[in-house]
């Protein structure tokens, strides 16, 4: 079975805009067959012209499950890249209509996935005329998120940063759940620090300050030059 690395976030947080960007290095620059699961629920409300209604959810976040396990069982793909998972779709069922009913099969899918990556709160928020509502509403998303990520004990790693930015923080995530450098001088993985940050924190100022921190190099153990 392939790594399976899901992207979680509300609207307008870069989930789509980053998972097209990792699966495109990871298969052109490094060489590592990955496969990308698109974000199922856009792909229906832009097929239907409309956002689904509450009882069309419970389909639209088994969908999303079942195409990232089809990924996943492709022969010869190491890494699957999955724009979201049902636990979103949970979370707008939550937000729309007070319906918590899909949060425990989403939980449960989500635990067996290996990696998961949270979108951070610093990209601005940017309508696309079709379906997104307000940053309060991605606000009040990634709260929903932590809260569930947090319930069902799934670590996440959250992301920051605009373009080569995110995607290198988030190829040192990934990096650090392969064991492996996927970007050139990762100090991560060069000095064997590489861990979760702020995986209960939902601080993003925290996040943001912990993670540069944990990219700089230690040169307290350097050798005198």
């Amino acid at each position: 079975m392939a790594l399976t690395i899901t992207l979680l976030g509300g609207e307008s947080s870069g989930k789509t805009a980053l998972a097209r960007a990792l699966h495109q290095h990871l298969n052109q620059q490094l060489q590592i067959r990955t496969a990308l699961v698109p974000e199922q629920l856009r792909l229906w409300c832009e097929g239907m012209g409309r956002a689904p209604r509450a009882e069309e959810q419970a389909a639209r976040a088994a969908e999303q499950s079942r195409c990232i396990e089809e990924a996943a069982r492709q022969g010869g793909v190491e890494l699957v890249i999955a724009d979201t998972s049902a636990l979103v779709i949970a979370a707008y069922s939550e937000l729309y209509f007070q319906d918590t009913s899909l949060y425990p099969e989403a939980r449960a899918a989500q635990q067996r996935y290996d990696l998961t990556l949270l979108m951070g709160l610093d990209l601005p928020w940017v309508p696309d005329g079709l379906f997104r509502d307000s940053p309060a509403v991605r606000e009040a998303t990634d709260t929903l998120l932590r809260r569930e990520l947090r319930t069902a004990s799934v670590a996440f790693q959250t992301v920051y940063g605009q373009g080569e930015a995110r995607l290198r923080q988030a190829l040192q995530a990934i990096a650090t759940r392969l064991g492996r450098p996927l970007v050139a001088d990762d100090p991560v993985l060069r000095q064997g620090r590489g861990r979760w940050v702020c995986d209960s924190c939902s601080d993003p100022d925290c996040e943001h300050r912990l993670f540069s921190q944990l990219l700089t190099p230690d040169h307290s153990k350097d050798p005198p030059p």
